[in-house]
């Protein structure tokens, strides 16, 4: 087998199978039927010709008759008038007749063999055409009943096409929809842990601890200076002044004055500021 003919061969049987996956019996059956119809319509004219053509042939014989008979009526006044030789000529004009009729009564035979012929065929076609449209019928019927009892199956078990690309579509989003709530958890514990700051931001754990100590200490002084100008703080600050006032003795003249700081020497003041001036301007 040559390549040509090789890939002739696969594509016819890629196409029949493409052909009979895409074939509807209903269609098919239809279609049969009426091709068996457009032959049986066939028939039935080719009889109507046979016929018509018989017909013709049976005139044309009985014209032929009458001739003969005329010829025959013709010979005998001849004959009656001792005319022997229009008698021989109208005897045979008549002979030529009667040998035209013998060769259409043949023909006409043969036409009424062909019609009896096509007649029977014809009643043959008909039966089997009737018979083949009962069984379309009832393959049809079968056909469709089988096709709804697959839908409603492939509807009910998901085996259908349809189905199946909705089982896929579920499966996707499905999928998606852990992938995207497994995402928001692993955000919601990098956010509680610190790593995601960790990550966008310069601070570390020790920075942001110093500032929520910060934080806290500005607001327990705000709380403090809240209540101070409320007057909820005076009782303390009186108890504490009380306390302190209670525990610090009443100062000694003599020990204050024994305790006087030595008198500094004024000009080493000056030099040292001095010395400081110097060290700003240069």
């Amino acid at each position: 087998m040559g390549i040509l003919s090789r890939a002739s061969y696969i594509i016819r049987s890629k196409l029949n199978a493409v052909l009979n996956r895409s074939e509807d019996p209903s269609q098919t059956l239809d279609y049969s039927y009426e091709k068996l119809q457009d032959e049986l319509q066939d028939v039935k004219q080719g009889i109507a010709d046979l016929t018509t053509q018989k017909k013709r042939l049976e005139i044309q014989k009985r014209r032929l008759e009458e001739n003969v008979e005329k010829h025959n009526e013709q010979a005998r006044e001849a004959v009656q008038q001792d005319r022997d030789d229009l008698a021989r000529r109208a005897l045979e004009k008549k002979k030529q007749k009667m040998n035209q009729i013998e060769e259409l009564e043949t023909q006409i035979a043969n036409l009424q063999q062909q019609q009896d012929q096509l007649v029977e065929k014809k009643d043959q076609l008909q039966s089997q055409i009737e018979e083949f449209r009962t069984k379309k019928e009832s393959m049809k019927a079968r056909y469709e009943a089988a096709e709804a009892s697959a839908r409603v199956s492939e509807a009910m078990t998901g085996a259908g096409e349809e189905m199946e690309d909705i089982s896929r579509s579920i499966e996707r989003a499905e999928e998606r929809t852990e992938d995207m709530e497994a995402r928001a958890a692993a955000l919601d514990e990098l956010q509680e842990t610190g790593a995601l700051e960790s990550q966008i931001s310069d601070k570390d754990s020790l920075d942001r601890e110093l500032e929520e100590l910060a934080t806290d200490s500005a607001v327990d002084a705000e709380l403090e200076t809240l209540k101070s100008e409320m007057g909820k703080g005076e009782s303390a600050s009186e108890s504490e002044e009380q306390a302190d006032t209670e525990v610090e003795p009443t100062p000694d003249p003599e020990a204050v004055e024994e305790a006087e700081p030595p008198e500094v020497d004024d000009s080493e003041v000056e030099q040292e500021l001095e010395e400081l001036k110097d060290k700003e301007a240069e």
